[in-house]
C-alpha cells in the first residue's frame, strides 16, 4: 500500500521547506511513502528526488464540457465572449484539452508516479451556488469516457488511471449503474477509482457528525457491492458541509463579481468551505 500526502508542485508550496531533505522529512515523519503531485503551472525543478512522487493529480477544469461539445451559446453566456473563454482554456475547441492532459501525462511519466488521477465532474461556477445543473451525470460521463479513451489507448503508459468521485454532475459514486457506465467505457486496462470519502460526504447534506459520515461511506459501498473491488486508492478527509451548503446555494450571491478572476476567487472560497467546513 502506498501512503502519500498532496503536495502542488510550485515555488510557494515547496518555499515551504528548506530543501528536498526538509520535505523528504517531512513525509518520513508523517509515515508517507511520498507525495501525490499537481502541477503549479511552473516549470518542475531539475534537482527533484527520484522516487519523491508516488502519484500524480492531473490538471482538471471544473467547467469543460461545454467546450468539449462545442456549445459555444453557452460559452459565450459564463464568459461575456468567445474571446474570453478561449483566454480562460487555452483555445476553443477540443485539441485544446487533449493537449494539455497529454502534457501532464507525460509529466506524471517523468517523474515516475505510480498512478494518476482524473477527475470526472463538470460544473460551472455559477452552478456551484445554485445548484441548478446544465448537464447530467450521464452525459457527464460520456464526455470524460470519449476524452479519456483518446488520451490513453495506443500507448504504455506506466502508471495506474484512478478516476475520482465528485459531488457534482458526473462520477458521485452514489449510483452504481452510472459508475458500471464510466468503468465498462474506459478502454484502459490500468485503471480503478480513487475514492475520496469527503467527496462523497458532500453528497449528502444531512450528515452533521463524522459517525454519521462514516454510516454514509459504508452504506454506498455496500450499495455499490462488488464494484467496491475496482477501489484502488483513497482521498481520506472529512466534510460535513450540509449546513453551510443549505445556507448559502439555490442563488448567486448578491455581490457577484463581473470580472473573471475575481468570480474565480470567490467560486474558489465557496467551493472550499463546501469541502472542508466542519457543522
Amino acid at each position: 500500500m502506498i501512503q502519500s500526502m498532496s503536495l502542488p508542485l510550485c515555488s510557494d508550496v515547496l518555499g515551504e521547506y528548506q530543501d528536498w531533505a526538509d520535505l523528504q522529512q517531512e513525509v518520513h515523519t508523517l509515515g508517507c511513502d511520498g507525495i501525490e503531485a499537481i502541477w503549479g503551472g511552473e516549470a518542475i525543478p531539475e534537482d527533484l528526488p527520484a522516487g519523491l512522487v508516488q502519484g500524480y493529480h492531473l490538471l482538471f477544469f471544473q467547467d469543460w464540457v461545454d467546450l468539449w461539445n462545442g456549445n459555444w451559446p453557452a460559452l459565450q453566456e459564463k464568459y461575456g465572449s468567445l474571446e474570453r473563454a478561449a483566454a480562460v482554456y487555452g483555445g476553443l475547441d477540443q485539441e485544446t484539452l487533449l493537449r494539455q492532459y497529454r502534457q501532464d501525462l507525460e509529466r506524471a511519466k517523468r517523474l515516475g508516479a505510480q498512478y494518476v488521477v482524473f477527475h470526472v465532474s463538470d460544473v460551472s461556477m455559477q452552478e456551484c451556488f445554485t445548484y441548478r445543473f446544465s448537464h447530467t451525470d450521464n452525459q457527464v460521463i460520456d464526455a470524460a469516457l470519449e476524452l479519456i479513451n483518446e488520451l490513453l489507448p495506443g500507448k504504455q503508459w506506466p502508471f495506474a488511471v484512478l478516476v475520482e468521485n465528485q459531488w457534482w454532475p458526473g462520477f458521485t459514486f452514489t449510483e452504481p449503474s452510472q459508475t458500471q457506465r464510466l468503468l465498462d467505457g474506459i478502454r484502459y486496462a490500468n485503471m480503478g477509482i480513487l475514492l475520496d470519502t469527503g467527496h462523497l460526504m458532500n453528497c449528502c447534506t444531512e450528515l452533521r457528525s463524522q459517525s454519521e459520515g462514516a454510516a454514509y461511506i459504508s452504506a454506498m459501498l455496500d450499495r455499490h457491492g462488488e464494484l467496491g473491488a475496482m477501489i484502488r486508492g483513497v482521498h481520506f478527509h472529512q466534510s460535513l458541509s450540509g449546513r453551510y451548503v443549505k445556507r448559502h446555494t439555490g442563488r448567486l450571491p448578491e455581490q457577484w463579481p463581473e470580472e473573471f478572476r475575481q468570480r474565480f476567487a470567490v467560486n474558489y472560497d465557496h467551493i472550499l468551505r463546501i469541502d472542508q467546513h466542519q457543522p
